[in-house]
């Protein structure tokens, strides 16, 4: 038995600080519900609009978050693993939709995807699919936005796997396939859920490039996000009742993905 010894002292000023910022974050939360017309809240929540956006939201976060799994995941172990010209630069534009301002690129989209844009065209002309202000929109901008988050966290994964392991299982005669799917993914397990986690929180909030790309057709494309942006405008005592609800579904879905991940490690 390892005998454990004194706890380290802890500064007080950095437990201040720890207080500070603890009540930082979550201060604007406490306000939120405080000050939330409780009495209106089940009439706002059930109203047609607010249930087709909430239906939206999910529907359209859910599937940008499996599409930012589907090419995301290779992108990840390809920036990872592989050496060649211009990976440096590659990483940098994969990853500039972090810090990009939401609106920028959904003004990037349109001129990719719009009826007259670089690809937008050619889809219009060929295959007669239309993206902006479409529901597919909304998956698009979602993805575009979300997808980073997922690529960052599983190629710091990626990075720090023993790849002794990986040449064990080749040395053995496993097809590169075999590898990825018995050795690889299930080491960075945890980190691929933490990833899908943070490209669905992501999605389920985006509002910049999706009112510039999809736009904010209630029942179509409006999101919550947009849903709360519209209500602020018109009554705050239910854009307050939405944030709530967002909030809500949020922590609930992250808390729930939260004990699968913890089981995963």
């Amino acid at each position: 038995m390892i005998a454990r010894g004194p706890s380290p002292a802890v500064p007080r000023l950095l437990v201040v600080l720890a207080l500070v910022g603890a009540a930082f974050v979550l201060l604007p939360f406490l306000a939120l519900v405080w000050r939330t017309p409780w009495d209106q809240a089940w009439s706002e929540i059930t109203t047609p609009e607010v249930a087709a956006a909430l239906r939206l939201s999910l529907a359209c976060s859910l599937a940008a978050t499996v599409l930012s799994v589907v090419l995301g995941l290779p992108l990840a172990w390809v920036q990872a693993r592989l050496e060649f010209p211009g990976r440096a630069l590659l990483r940098g534009l994969t990853t500039l939709p972090v810090i990009l301002p939401p609106v920028v690129g959904g003004v990037a989209l349109l001129l990719a995807f719009g009826r007259r844009g670089v690809l937008g065209q050619w889809l219009d002309a060929t295959t007669g699919v239309r993206l902006p202000f479409t529901g597919l929109g909304v998956v698009v901008a979602e993805t575009f936005v979300a997808m980073p988050f997922f690529v960052l966290t599983l190629e710091s994964a990626l990075r720090s796997v023993d790849t002794r392991l990986e040449d064990a299982a080749r040395s053995l005669g496993a097809s590169p396939w075999t590898v990825l799917r018995r050795v690889t993914l299930p080491l960075v397990r945890p980190a691929l859920l933490a990833g899908a986690v943070l490209a669905w929180a992501r999605a389920l909030g985006e509002f910049g490039a999706t009112i510039t790309f999809a736009g904010n057709v209630p029942g179509k494309t409006q999101t919550l996000p947009l849903a709360v942006y519209l209500a602020l405008e018109t009554r705050p005592e239910g854009a307050m009742v939405l944030s709530v609800l967002m909030v809500a579904v949020s922590l609930a879905v992250l808390i729930g993905l939260r004990r699968q991940w913890v089981r995963a490690l």
